[in-house]
């Protein structure tokens, strides 16, 4: 009999049905009631085995555990599902043993001592829960692309381009640490390595993604970016994936509007699939922020969170008018922000995360920033102290996307170049 997920019995509506479950234990208890999961969803599944069991299979049926199963699916008994599996076979693929398998799931494990069972992680609600949603998310992007036209391109992992500075880069060498060859100026002598010249890990795959944008016009990369950025925050990873769009002919309105369309496919495609799981993760974040001071927690859970950004047009102010709004502010007045307000700063978290969750109330997208703090590539306005550049903000984030139309004009690009 071919197996059959968990997810997919779960979702029918009928019953009375012969199946074949694999997968691990989760709970065993009176020697009857086996928890049973795959990994196809959050929910377990229930299974009755026959008090008249080989006691030889009962006592390896422990937490950690993997089963096949052959039974028929009834309706349930018991509370909390609506069908269970009575189970006439069962098999033990793998044995674990109850003394020394660290993870009992009826004591929720921290994240911090999940870094200590790392091979065990995946197994957790929380991390299974994570990677769910990141798989819905990864197919979303590439099906909104896909659907609007765009090449996925592969940009290079390992390169000798820095990306305009986006960040501090990982090196990548062949040559010995403890007697690298030396340069006649007693830097070290990349010529002998296996590039033949120093090279990093990528921080961007944007300018060969612009390369390509000239040949296909909707290109856009989706793939590793590495920062040797030393910060301990959420917001600041060493490694993490990256979603970079690049189009021909679009000016700054088309941007914002295709950056807003993709947060909001993503989104709701997300909310769709994957609700349980999210729910799950709510409920987490929601008993977390009750550990916080109450000035520091969020206003919000997580699926209010989505569903703010969801459900609303997205407000599309300058940055000269999000300066003003903040010096007008009643924290800026009482002195609340912990960084300045004035014109011409890169504006922080704090400043962001009060004009998306305080002023609108909803998600906003800043445009024409100070060309000082933007890069020389974007797009000069008329005034000559602004770029055509976009930050979107969302609650409980700040920024989570930033983006410009870039400069076509060669004589201004050139100058921009020369003032940086």
């Amino acid at each position: 009999m071919a197996r059959t997920k968990i997810k997919d019995i779960l979702q029918r509506e009928d019953n009375e049905y012969s199946v074949n479950i694999k997968g691990w234990v989760r709970s065993f208890r009176n020697n009857q009631f086996i928890a049973l999961n795959d990994g196809s969803c959050m929910s377990n599944l229930q299974v009755v085995i026959s008090l008249d069991t080989d006691p030889e299979i009962v006592k390896h049926i422990t937490s950690g555990a993997s089963l096949s199963i052959d039974g028929t699916v009834v309706p349930s008994q018991g509370k909390g599902q609506k069908v269970e599996v009575k189970a006439a076979k069962v098999e033990i693929l793998g044995t674990c043993d109850p003394e020394k398998f660290p993870l009992q799931l009826k004591n929720r494990p921290s994240l911090e001592y999940l870094r200590e069972i790392a091979h065990l992680r995946f197994r957790t609600n929380t991390f299974g829960a994570v990677f769910r949603v990141r798989h819905s998310l990864a197919f979303a992007i590439h099906r909104f692309f896909n659907e609007r036209g765009f090449v996925y391109l592969h940009t290079p992992i390992i390169t000798a381009s820095d990306a305009e500075g986006a960040g501090e880069m990982f090196r990548v060498t062949t040559l010995p640490m403890e007697n690298a060859p030396k340069a006649e100026d007693g830097g070290i002598d990349y010529r002998e390595d296996f590039f033949g010249r120093s090279t990093n890990l990528t921080v961007s795959g944007q300018l060969e993604a612009e390369l390509g944008a000239m040949a296909f016009s909707e290109v856009y990369t989706f793939g590793p970016t590495f920062r040797a950025e030393n910060s301990n925050t959420a917001r600041h990873l060493a490694e993490f994936w990256m979603i970079e769009p690049e189009v021909a002919f679009n000016d700054l309105k088309d941007n914002m509007d295709l950056a807003e369309d993709f947060i909001q496919y993503i989104i709701r495609y997300a909310l769709e699939n994957n609700r349980e799981d999210l729910e799950f993760l709510a409920q987490r974040l929601e008993e977390e922020e009750k550990q916080k001071p109450q000035q520091e927690r969020s206003e919000m859970g997580l699926i209010e969170k989505l569903e703010f950004v969801l459900n609303n047009k997205f407000e599309r102010i300058t940055y000269t008018e999000a300066i003003d709004i903040l010096l007008q502010s009643t924290p800026y007045k009482k002195k609340k922000f912990q960084y300045e307000v004035k014109w011409g700063i890169d504006m922080q978290s704090e400043h962001e995360r009060y004009l998306v969750e305080k002023h609108f109330k909803k998600p906003v997208i800043v445009t024409d920033y100070p060309k000082d703090i933007k890069s020389f590539y974007m797009r000069q306005n008329e005034d000559g102290k602004t770029v055509a550049a976009i930050d979107i903000l969302a609650p409980g984030i700040g920024e989570i996307v930033g983006g410009s139309q870039r400069e076509e004009r060669l004589e201004l690009l050139e100058q921009r170049m020369k003032e940086m």
